[in-house]
Parts: structure tokens; C-alpha cells; sequence
């Protein structure tokens, strides 16, 4: 099939390695447009858009995808389909309908779980034993078509979203790929979402990444993970902003007297943290203007006072 890729960031690009590497004819790709970055502000093409850049494929970067432009330019292309897998807008009607197999979505959730922008971070958040990926006809509503394929994945106790986001766009690549060769053999039939089980996953917050000390070592532990390594978990410390890498809850010791919440205890080897239930030790720190450190160097720099806390 003819295919226009749509997509923007880097866990896009696995999807697009297998659609080049397939059978399919990638005519185009479809990308958010340069966006400034870096302490220069400069703009930058998108990992999707630079990936196409270096093989000469067009690169196609509306403002909106509904601006009379590119729908005009994307009836020319004339694709038989449009995977997409991480856009980032939304899509109107005018440009559905004009592949005639549509457009197909890679939604990394097993839907209709967590429909929208964070669904692997809020599977951890959550502490989902298992999540997977989908792949569903894109239609007017958030993550709402009918599912043509899925595939499951465990979500290992010490996985960050970076980590389950990695295994999942090499898995979901290929599904992708079986499903659009379903679908020109027309072999596959795509089959409604149930109407129960629906749940929410908007974007993460850099609010939402906020460490709150006083939930339970486990909440703290996945609310860490899940916001690694995007918007990046964070406490306060003497007024300024630290950075917190993935913790560890730890078994207080019988008989010791309990940290409150967000109260620091330096020790040789770690460094430990009150939360609403036991302690977590603290992996990585990165101050405001620092680079990551090990929570035991940053501790023997500041020196945290007795009953001191972050947040």
C-alpha cells in the first residue's frame, strides 16, 4: 500500500523503521511542525521529521491538519492509509476519509484503557501489572475506534515509563506492520471497543510529577517512575527545585523511629526519605544547574540538617 506516516516524536521513529523495512511504499510522512528548543530557542525538526530529511522523503508539517493546504496536498498523495503513532492534533473528518482504508492509530494501552496522551505513564502511575499496545481505526473520537489488533506487555516493578515506552514502540512497530498487511490482504476486520473499562490518561503534568511525601512509599515509587524520564519527577529542597531519579522503598528498621514525611536521613551508603508509610531511598538527585548525581554525593554536599525534608 501507498502509506503516509504520521507522527512526531522519537518513539514514533521504531514504527516507521518497520514501515520501510516492510512491503508498503512509504510516500510521505505527516509531522508537527519545528518546534524551538535548547537554551538557544532554536527550532528543530522532529525526530519523525528528520528521520524522513535523511532519505529524502517528503515531509509534510501543517500547522493544523484540517488547513485546505495539506488536505489538498494529501488528495495528490492519494495514500491507500495513514498509520499514525504519536501525532500530537487532532485529526478532522476531511482528512479521514481520504485514504480509503483510513487512517490507523498505535495507542500503547490495551484500549479501551487509558484513551489519550500519557497512557504508559499513567499504567505505571497506577501500578497496572500489564498493559500492551492497540492498533484502531482513528475516527472522531479520543482513542474511541475499533481495535483491528493488540498485544500485551508486563510492567516489571522497577520499570520507569521510559523503559515500558521503549519495549512497546519495538512491539507495537510491528504490530502495526501485521495489521496494515491485514488490511491490504483484507484478511482483518477491525472489532468495536467494549463500552466498559474506558479510562483516562491525559498529559502528564510537570504538576502532576510533583513528589507528594506524605502518600504511601508505593505511590511515591510509582509516581517517580512514571514521570521518568518526561516531565521528569521533582521535590523542593531550601526553596529550589531538585530533580529526583526512580527510589526504592525500603523496610524500616523494627525499632527505629519513623521519618515523617519528606524528612531526610543521610547514611554512608543511602539516603532515605520519610513518606505516609516507610522510606524510600533516593537514586539519582539533580539540583537546579547541576548535573545528576547519586543521592550520596549530593547529600555530603548540602549536608541536610537534622529533621530537614524536601518538599
Amino acid at each position: 500500500m501507498r502509506l503516509v506516516f504520521a507522527g512526531t516524536p522519537a518513539v514514533a521513529v521504531p514504527a516507521l523503521d518497520a514501515i520501510a523495512a516492510s512491503d508498503h511504499q512509504l510516500v510521505a510522512v505527516l509531522t508537527r511542525p519545528d518546534a524551538p528548543a535548547g537554551r538557544g530557542r532554536r527550532l528543530v525538526r522532529s525526530p519523525v521529521g528528520a528521520w524522513a530529511d535523511e532519505r529524502g522523503i517528503e515531509v509534510l508539517t501543517p500547522q493544523r491538519p484540517r488547513e485546505p493546504e495539506f488536505l489538498a496536498r494529501l488528495e495528490e498523495i492519494a495514500p491507500d492509509c495513514v498509520p499514525v503513532v504519536a501525532y500530537g492534533a487532532l485529526v478532522p473528518p476531511a482528512a479521514l476519509s481520504i485514504p480509503r482504508h483510513g487512517w490507523v492509530n498505535l495507542h500503547f494501552s490495551l484500549l479501551p484503557a487509558w484513551r489519550g496522551a500519557a497512557p504508559v505513564q499513567y499504567s505505571v502511575l497506577h501500578g497496572d501489572e500489564v498493559t500492551g499496545a492497540s492498533v484502531f481505526q482513528l475516527e472522531a473520537g479520543l482513542d474511541t475506534g475499533p481495535v483491528f489488533g493488540t498485544l500485551t506487555e508486563p510492567i516489571n516493578p522497577t520499570d520507569t515509563s521510559g523503559d515500558l515506552l521503549d519495549r512497546l514502540s519495538g512491539a507495537g512497530a510491528r504490530l502495526l506492520v501485521e495489521v496494515l498487511d491485514g488490511i491490504e490482504a483484507g484478511t482483518l476486520s477491525a472489532v468495536a471497543q467494549p463500552a466498559d473499562g474506558v479510562s483516562l490518561a491525559p498529559k502528564l503534568t510537570v504538576e502532576d510529577a510533583e513528589v507528594r511525601w506524605a502518600e504511601p512509599a508505593f505511590g511515591v515509587d510509582r509516581r517517580v517512575r512514571a514521570s521518568t524520564p518526561a516531565p521528569g519527577a521533582w521535590s523542593t529542597f531550601r526553596g529550589e527545585r531538585v530533580k529526583l531519579g526512580p527510589v526504592t522503598p525500603v523496610t524500616p528498621v523494627p525499632g527505629t523511629a519513623p521519618l515523617a514525611p519528606g524528612q531526610i536521613e543521610a547514611q554512608r551508603s543511602r539516603v532515605l526519605i520519610g513518606t505516609g508509610t516507610g522510606p524510600v531511598a533516593l537514586g539519582e538527585v539533580r539540583a537546579a544547574g547541576k548535573r545528576a548525581m547519586a543521592a550520596t554525593d549530593w547529600a555530603r554536599g548540602v549536608r541536610p540538617e537534622p529533621g530537614e525534608r524536601l518538599g
